[in-house]
C-alpha cells in the first residue's frame, strides 16, 4: 500500500474509476446472463406449449388416435412436426401414458415419464424433470374429439442442453458488449484523470492536503493585507490582515466585497505597482502589487497591503520636531546676529541705539508668541505655529494668525488637528514661496459650538476650478516631485471626523482651504 500513496490524485481516480466501472458491467452483465438464461426458459414453454397445442387440435391426430393402430400414422406426423419446429420430443399418448411416437422409437408402446393428471382434467402440464433423454422442459396438454372427451395426450419438450447451446450462442454478443462498455468507460476514465494530472500538476491527495494547510496557515499568520484577483476582476481571496486592514466584515463572502475606492482603482488597473500609498478609511496603507502568471498565462494581480498608519503619524511628529528644531536653529542664529550687533554697537559708544534695537526685536518676538499662545491653548498646536512661522521667515514668507483664532479646549486630537494644520500650511508654503511678493500666508482656528474651523489661504498662484475640485484626491500635487498625499491626509482625518474639506480660489487671488471637524457634543 505505501505505492498507493505515492499516486497522484489523477492515477487513483483512473484506477478507483476502472474498478468500479469493471465491477458495475460485470454485475450488469451477469444479471444480463440470468435474464437471457430465464427468458430462454420462457421462451422454451412456451414454444413447446404452443407446439403442443396446435398437434392437439390437428384433425388428423384426432382421427388417428380413433384407428387400430395410430403409430403407423401419427409417428412420421410427430416426426417431420418435431423436426420443423426444433423441438427434442414430440410424443402423443393414449390416456393410459401408452406411446404412439417417441424420437427413439424402441420406446414406442412403453409409459410416458412425466405428469399428466392435470392435462387428463383438461388443463395443460409445464414442468422441467428428468426423462427418457435426460433433464428438459416439457408441456403436456389433452386432445379432443368431437365431443369434447379427451381421446389422448400430446407432450413436447425441449432438453435443457438445448435451451442451453441457444444461451452460448448469445454469449458472444453479450460478451462484445460487455468489452466495448468496459474499454468504453476506460477510455473516459483515462481522459478525465488526465485532464485532472494538468489541473493539480500531478501531485498526490497527501501533497494538496500538507498545500492546502501550509498555504491557510501562511494567509491567516500573515501580518500584512493579501488579495487575490483573477483575470474577470473579482477579488478571488482576501486574508485576515487584508479584511482588517480595509475594514471589511468577516462575514461577508469575498464575492459581496465592497473594497475602499482607491483599492479597487488600482485593482482595476491590474498593473505593478510598487510602495504606492492608499487611503482606506482611516489607514495609511502601502500597496505592491503584481500581474501572476503560469505557465505563459496570466492568472490575475497579488495586492499587498502595509499598514503606515502609526509610521505616517510618527513621521508626522517628526517633521514637526523637525520643524521646531529647524526654526529654533534659525531663530538661534539669527539672536547671535543681533546680539553681535548690539554688542559692537555698544563698543562704539552708541548704548541707546543698541538699547532700541534689542527692544525691537524683543517686542516684535514676544508680540508673534503671545499672539501665537494667546489664540491657540493646545501648547503641540501653539508650537507648530511659532516653527512654522519661523520656516515661512526663512523662506521669505510672511505667516500670519488670524486675530480672530480662537481655540481655548482641546476637543479634538491633538494629533488630527496637527496632521490638519501642518499639511495646509507646509501647502501654502510651497504655493507661495516662488511666488511674486506679497508672499503672505494666513492661518484662521476657530472653535465654534458644533465644530472647530481650520481655514488656510494664501496669495499664491491660486488655483482652477477642475484643481479645486481634485485637490483632495491622492496623488494630486502642484511640486514637481511629491506624492500628493498630504491633503489627501487632511480630508481623511476630515471624514473620520464626520468633517468637511473644500479649495476654493481666493477672493484676491491664492488658494483658500477650509476644513470643518464637527466636535462631540456641538
Amino acid at each position: 500500500m505505501p505505492i498507493i500513496r505515492r499516486w497522484s490524485i489523477a492515477r487513483e481516480l483512473f484506477v478507483l474509476q476502472v474498478l468500479v466501472v469493471t465491477l458495475l458491467v460485470t454485475a450488469g452483465t451477469v444479471g444480463t446472463v440470468a435474464l437471457a438464461a430465464q427468458d430462454a426458459q420462457h421462451a422454451a414453454v412456451e414454444e413447446v406449449t404452443a407446439v403442443a397445442e396446435t398437434i392437439a387440435r390437428s384433425p388428423l391426430v384426432v382421427t388417428a388416435l380413433r384407428a387400430d393402430d395410430p403409430t403407423t400414422t401419427l409417428q412420421p406426423y410427430a416426426e417431420s412436426v418435431r423436426v420443423a419446429t426444433g423441438t427434442d420430443f414430440i410424443v402423443v399418448m393414449a390416456p393410459d401414458r401408452t406411446r404412439y411416437t417417441h424420437p427413439n422409437p424402441s420406446l414406442i408402446e412403453g409409459a410416458f415419464v412425466g405428469s399428466i393428471d392435470a392435462a387428463l382434467h383438461g388443463g395443460v402440464v409445464v414442468e422441467t424433470t428428468t426423462g427418457s433423454l435426460g433433464r428438459s422442459v416439457r408441456t403436456v396438454v389433452p386432445v379432443r374429439d368431437e365431443t369434447g372427451a379427451i381421446t389422448g395426450l400430446v407432450s413436447v419438450g425441449i432438453t435443457t442442453d438445448e435451451i442451453n447451446r441457444r444461451l452460448r450462442n448469445q454469449l458472444p454478443a453479450v460478451l462484445l458488449a460487455t468489452v466495448l462498455a468496459l474499454a468504453l468507460a476506460a477510455l473516459g476514465a483515462w481522459l478525465l484523470s488526465n485532464r485532472l494530472r494538468r489541473q493539480t500538476h500531478g501531485l498526490g491527495p497527501a501533497e494538496m492536503r500538507r498545500m492546502y494547510e501550509y498555504y491557510d496557515a501562511v494567509l491567516h499568520s500573515v501580518r500584512e493585507g493579501l488579495l487575490v484577483v483573477g483575470r474577470d476582476g473579482r477579488v478571488a481571496l482576501i486574508n485576515d490582515e487584508g479584511r482588517r486592514l480595509l475594514g471589511l466584515p468577516d462575514d461577508v463572502p469575498v464575492s459581496a466585497l465592497s473594497l475602499p475606492a482607491e483599492v479597487a482603482e488600482l485593482l482595476t488597473a491590474a498593473e505593478p505597482a510598487a510602495d504606492v500609498p492608499v487611503l482606506a478609511g482611516d489607514r495609511v496603507l502601502v500597496a505592491n502589487q503584481r500581474v501572476t502568471r503560469f505557465e505563459g498565462r496570466t492568472l490575475g494581480t497579488v495586492l499587498t497591503l502595509r499598514d503606515h498608519t502609526e509610521l505616517r503619524a510618527l513621521a508626522g511628529e517628526l517633521d514637526s520636531v523637525r520643524g521646531l528644531t529647524e526654526a529654533l536653529r534659525a531663530q538661534a542664529h539669527e539672536a547671535a546676529n543681533r546680539l553681535h550687533t548690539v554688542l559692537t554697537m555698544v563698543e562704539l559708544g552708541r548704548a541707546d541705539e543698541a538699547v532700541r534695537l534689542a527692544t525691537a526685536e524683543l517686542q516684535l518676538a514676544q508680540q508673534l508668541t503671545d499672539q501665537v499662545v494667546g489664540a491657540v491653548a493646545e501648547p503641540a498646536l501653539a508650537a507648530l505655529l511659532l516653527g512654522k512661522s519661523a520656516q515661512a521667515a526663512e523662506r521669505g514668507v510672511e505667516l500670519v494668525v488670524d486675530p480672530a483664532s480662537r481655540l481655548d479646549s482641546a476637543r479634538l486630537p491633538s494629533r488630527d488637528l496637527l496632521t490638519v494644520v501642518g499639511n495646509l500650511v507646509d501647502n501654502a508654503l510651497e504655493a507661495v514661496a516662488g511666488h511674486p511678493v506679497p508672499r503672505r500666508v494666513t492661518v484662521l482656528i476657530t472653535e465654534e459650538p458644533a465644530e472647530v474651523l481650520v481655514r488656510v489661504s494664501d496669495t499664491g498662484p491660486g488655483m482652477t476650478a477642475e484643481e479645486a475640485a481634485a485637490a483632495f484626491r491622492r496623488g494630486w500635487t502642484t511640486k514637481r516631485e511629491g506624492r500628493g498625499l498630504g491633503l489627501a491626509l487632511v480630508r481623511q482625518v476630515a471624514e473620520r471626523h464626520s468633517g468637511t474639506a473644500s479649495a476654493a480660489a481666493g477672493p484676491g487671488g491664492g488658494a483658500v482651504i477650509t476644513v470643518r471637524l464637527p466636535v462631540a457634543g456641538g
